[in-house]
């Protein structure tokens, strides 16, 4: 699935999307998800906090959200933040600027399926719901482990598809009803706000992703669900 379904490939498709949607994003994600995505970030951060990195690298950083609480909660760690759209880059430095951050958060323009890092660098990678937007998961997961030290964890938010019969339909109703006539009128994309809600359902089962990650090479891979299944925090450490 790509957003605009053009010649592209999604790639570049999710980074022009990313670009044109990078003004409203921080407002209209925590209007849909009513500020509950602010608990899973603070959840994630609680799990990457606990493992004492020194070197974080938090892939589909977008606007810094989760950057900047992991650099608020571990003041000695380093975090690295890398995203393909360079105007997601940008409000995510303003943020940085604003929040004091500057030595703590370094943010560059990249591919997380090639990432111009040299092998086992760092000590956690995270991703918050970026993965489903790589152009080849298998791809991403693989350069992950490789930019991994050996001992690291890999820590994933992501969306998922919910289990529960009345949870999966309210949910649907929200996202056909709400999200994509309010995201498209607001962001003025509105193909934008079919895709990411579209996406989600497009998007790899809990057990199939924690497949996944174990043929990436991690193992002790497991997931935590969030409010009903809404999402699923997944977590794997390289031998």
């Amino acid at each position: 699935m790509k957003p605009y379904n053009s010649q592209k490939s999604k790639k570049e498709e999710v980074r022009t999307m990313f670009d044109n949607i990078a003004p409203t994003y921080d407002r209209l994600n925590h209007i849909f998800s009513l500020s509950i995505d602010k608990i899973w970030r603070r959840r994630v951060v609680r799990k990457v906090r606990r493992m004492k990195p020194l070197r974080v690298l938090d892939l589909a950083t977008g606007t810094g959200d989760l950057a900047i609480k992991m650099a608020k909660r571990m003041p000695k760690a380093r975090i690295m933040g890398v995203d393909l759209s360079e105007n997601m880059l940008s409000v995510a430095a303003e943020k940085v600027r604003r929040q004091g951050l500057d030595d703590h958060i370094a943010l560059y323009q990249g591919d997380a399926e090639s990432l111009d890092l040299t092998d086992g660098v760092v000590d956690v990678v995270t991703v918050a719901f970026g993965v489903r937007n790589f152009g080849n998961i298998d791809q991403g997961l693989q350069e992950i482990w490789r930019v991994l030290r050996s001992g690291g964890h890999v820590v994933v938010l992501e969306f998922s598809t919910p289990r529960n019969f009345l949870v999966r339909k309210l949910y649907q109703l929200y996202s056909n009803h709400f999200m994509k006539p309010v995201g498209g009128l607001v962001s003025r994309d509105r193909k934008a706000y079919n895709y990411l809600p579209d996406s989600i359902v497009e998007f790899s089962s809990p057990e199939e992703f924690l497949e996944q990650l174990q043929r990436a090479g991690f193992e002790g891979c497991y997931r935590r669900s969030q409010s009903f299944g809404i999402a699923q925090i997944y977590i794997g450490k390289k031998p």
